[in-house]
């Protein structure tokens, strides 16, 4: 049986960086670092697990995912129109296969890599409107295969049960998480199937992780919490309240892997909302009774 997880501590307020898109959460245990980016403010950003040690870099375009590469220094970050490889140090850019280059009005957004080292990433249409999401999974050799043309207007929060057997996504502007069938050999996916539909009270779903318990952490955007939920039921365990309405993406970091760290924006509040909300924007973090996962690195 699942058990509910508790809170450890108060919230805490890591970085008030006043994000516009606030996403990527990325704890790198090799650095005892988070990374997470600015998609709209084009910025990648790195703290300590206390939201000190801080560095942040500027890019000419979105950049919405992150991750770090397996054997050799360096990051793999999706950019608007694909992935590229990043190294911090000398800031060299290496881009990587753009698959879509007749989706115009796409970018690309949430992504992380699977136990294999394949970095799966969502695009979506830059105005949430349009029906072009599709899902894509990068090899190391670089190259980037249409896994699913979802058809989704926003595609966000890949994450993958214990065994890496079942996908999940979610289709944010429905306010729904998807699960499909994985083959963790050839990464082909199998069996579309809806897992959970939120009320219009609880926002939309946005991005997610998954817990060494394999519960699912999922960041609702406009409804200013995260949620967690039972693998096999989908149930709700846990709401983690915050002081801002959208939130974007949560991940597991710290030396025992047990701090939640929590991605806001202040995208789509008007003024009177951004009074409301000083700290819309910010990076959260709160201790936890549950262990996550080490994040997974891109193989190429």
């Amino acid at each position: 049986m699942t058990t509910s997880p508790r809170l450890l501590s108060p919230l805490r307020c890591l970085w008030d960086a006043a994000a516009t898109l606030g996403e990527g959460t990325c704890w790198s245990e090799r650095e005892q670092a988070l990374y997470w980016v600015d998609i709209l403010g084009h910025t990648l950003y790195r703290c300590d697990a206390n939201g000190g040690e801080r560095r942040q870099w500027h890019f000419d375009e979105t950049v919405s995912a992150v991750a770090e590469r397996q054997d050799r220094p360096g990051l793999a970050v999706a950019l608007r129109r694909g992935l590229a490889l990043f190294d911090p140090d000398s800031g060299r850019l290496e881009r990587l296969h753009q698959p879509e280059p007749e989706r115009t009005g796409n970018r690309f957004n949430d992504g992380k890599c699977d136990p294999a080292g394949r970095f799966w990433a969502g695009s979506m249409d830059f105005d949430c409107r349009a029906p072009t999401g599709a899902l894509y999974c990068y090899g190391a050799d670089g190259r980037a295969v249409r896994a699913a043309d979802l058809g989704w207007a926003v595609t966000n929060g890949p994450t993958w049960s214990l065994d890496g057997r079942t996908l999940y996504v979610n289709h944010t502007v429905e306010r729904a998480v998807w699960a499909f069938d994985v083959d963790p050999g050839s990464g082909r996916i199998t069996r579309p199937r809806l897992w959970l539909r939120f009320d219009p009270d609880d926002g939309y779903p946005d991005g997610m992780t998954t817990d060494a318990e394999g519960r699912l952490w999922i960041a609702h955007w406009g409804a200013a919490c995260v949620s967690c939920h039972d693998p096999d039921t989908a149930a709700e365990l846990l709401r983690v309240p915050l002081p801002a309405s959208h939130i974007t993406n949560v991940a597991f970091g710290g030396a025992a892997l047990r701090t939640l760290f929590i991605t806001s924006a202040r995208f789509g509040l008007d003024p009177a909302q951004l009074a409301a909300e000083p700290q819309a924007g910010a990076l959260f973090a709160i201790d936890t009774d549950t262990t996550g996962l080490p994040a997974n690195a891109f193989a190429g």
